[in-house]
């Protein structure tokens, strides 16, 4: 089914289930939460393939992640600091006018049923993760946790794990728009074991 949403490029993917906090401080992007708060607080986010996030004239991947402001201020200088969750996949059929803000024609990209292989190999990739991740750590570098905890709904784990993997927004772009939540896990697969070769070689 195709709706309408109010768009937000970015220089980051989001994934369903996962938390983007948000500085809105463009007036076309004040607008959108405006209209967003008075609605029913949904818009779409996508990644930027060429551009910048302020001014527009942007390029824009067609595959992004419907989002909901959960949570909402307006400072006084009109900046709002606002709260979302993704929700679902989206593909974007037809980009509108750029006015008062980015807007598109989408509609909603499920994701296939897993296999009953897709458990084995994820947690196979929690592993891989975990151990990138404690890399990264004795490296002295960023990263999430080596324990963080992910959720029990292994689609959803897989988006997440995708979230935290310290890969580019690239190589997040290529799982987002993975056919399959088994596709997903072999492409992640590839990238944390690169990781963990890479990290590994600069420990050594």
């Amino acid at each position: 089914m195709k709706i309408g949403l109010p768009m937000f490029p970015l220089g980051s993917v989001l994934f369903p289930s996962m938390v983007l906090p948000l500085h809105v401080f463009e007036p076309r992007y004040r607008a959108l939460a405006r209209d967003c708060l008075a609605g029913d607080r949904r818009f779409g986010v996508v990644l930027i393939e060429r551009g910048s996030e302020v001014g527009g004239g942007d390029v824009r991947f067609s595959v992004g992640t419907a989002a909901q402001i959960v949570e909402a201020a307006e400072l006084p200088d009109g900046r709002f600091v606002l709260g979302t969750v993704g929700l679902h996949r989206i593909r974007v059929l037809s980009w509108l006018e750029d006015d008062p803000y980015p807007r598109a024609e989408v509609e909603v990209w499920a994701d296939p049923p897993p296999t009953d292989t897709l458990l084995a190999s994820h947690e196979e990739n929690v592993v891989l993760l975990r151990r990138v991740l404690a890399l990264k750590a004795e490296l002295g570098e960023l990263a999430a946790p080596a324990t963080i905890e992910l959720s029990t709904d292994v689609v959803l784990a897989g988006y997440q794990a995708a979230a935290i993997a310290p890969i580019g927004p690239a190589d997040q772009q290529v799982l987002l728009e993975a056919p399959s939540p088994d596709a997903r896990a072999a492409d992640l697969a590839i990238m944390l074991a690169e990781q963990q070769d890479v990290l590994t070689f600069r420990l050594g």
